[in-house]
């Protein structure tokens, strides 16, 4: 039993005894005594201060054997509420408090942020890339201990997370759902990746959902039910192994990008709005390379209007410096995060001179 439960059930357990203390008082000590006096003899009985009795129990012996039992009973009672009091402040019980209400502030503060539920083999890799690439999150697990872990593990001491099953709406609702880019959705067992999605898609139909999906038969519901995306973890390992066999020179590349401390290199990708101040441009005016420092891998371009809102999309591999620049397209770069995070700045300015001027 946590240490806060055991405060709960020790105060519950003083007042119940004070009450009945109260109400023997009353009924033993005859009419005259008021509620009062009753309660005032209850608690210096309880608190052991040893002032004299405002009851006299010398001629009612029914009253005196009462009053010993409550004597014992407090005594006992005090004697353990005290030690409890004293362990919740001395383990720092109410900074933590204070620091949950403060960490929920800052949770409800969040915009276009990232919600990870699960924090187990799955979960916590995914919490390191994000960790590492310096993008906002708010973790979700039903177990302290898998935070705490994690705190250790990564040095993040204010991790913002929230303690409660992802399945449940108010839980998602505190993680900040409504404003939430992305959720992702790690928990060990597909049933319960479902009931995430549908939960998830319930509250933001806007928000991107990738979901866990050990069977790849589960694939197909999680879609149905509002994921964006599966990954399968022994899927992708079986990929992960034949690549080690097939190109490994490849696979040691991309191990080195990962794992470089010194700064964080990641393939990532620019998103060009409506009304972008790239918008209109050409690849040699937006100088990805010499501006950024970022290698043009790919560009993800809309060509056609699809079920209503979504558009159709095709890429265009090792784009050309000629390549014109449209709205809603995805420039997909290779690169340091930092600069992503600048040329991502500068796709997204309005002002087309703003940018230029660089």
């Amino acid at each position: 039993m946590n240490l806060r439960r055991r405060l709960f059930y020790a105060l519950i357990t003083l007042i119940s005894v004070i009450a009945v203390s109260v109400a023997g008082y009353r009924v033993l000590g005859g009419s005259h005594v008021t509620f009062l006096q009753a309660l005032y003899m209850a608690v210096i009985t309880l608190a052991g201060v040893g002032y004299g009795e405002i009851i006299d129990t010398s001629t009612n012996p029914a009253l005196r054997v009462f009053n010993m039992m409550v004597v014992l009973v407090g005594v006992t009672l005090t004697v353990y509420v005290f030690s409890v009091v004293t362990a919740f402040l001395v383990e720092g019980e109410i900074r933590n408090i204070f620091w949950r209400r403060r960490m929920q502030r800052r949770i409800d503060e969040l915009k276009d942020h990232f919600i990870v539920c699960g924090l187990g083999d799955t979960g916590r890799y995914a919490v390191d890339e994000l960790l590492k690439t310096e993008t906002p999150f708010v973790a979700v697990d039903v177990q302290e201990d898998n935070i705490k872990r994690l705190q250790i593990q990564t040095g993040e001491r204010e991790l913002l997370y929230v303690l409660g099953d992802g399945a449940d709406a108010a839980v998602l609702d505190k993680a900040g759902i409504a404003h939430a880019h992305c959720l992702i959705s790690a928990l060990p067992s597909d049933k319960d990746n479902l009931v995430v999605t549908v939960m998830a898609r319930q509250q933001n139909p806007r928000v991107r959902i990738v979901a866990r999906c050990t069977d790849l038969s589960f694939a197909e519901r999680l879609k149905k039910a509002g994921a964006n995306s599966t990954v399968s973890p022994n899927h992708i390992g079986g990929l992960r192994m034949a690549s080690e066999a097939l190109r490994p020179h490849v696979v040691n590349f991309l191990d080195l990008m990962l794992k470089e401390r010194s700064h964080t290199m990641r393939v990532e990708e620019i998103d060009v709005p409506e009304g972008g101040a790239w918008v209109g441009l050409s690849m040699t005016d937006v100088d990805l390379r010499g501006r950024y420092h970022l290698l043009p891998l790919a560009i993800r371009v809309p060509v056609g209007q699809h079920e209503k809102h979504h558009r159709e999309t095709k890429f265009i591999f090792d784009p050309p410096d000629t390549h014109q620049i449209t709205a809603h397209c995805v420039i997909v770069v290779m690169g340091d995060v930092e600069e992503v995070k600048r040329a991502k700045a500068d796709a997204h300015h309005k002002r087309i001179s703003a940018m230029l001027s660089k």
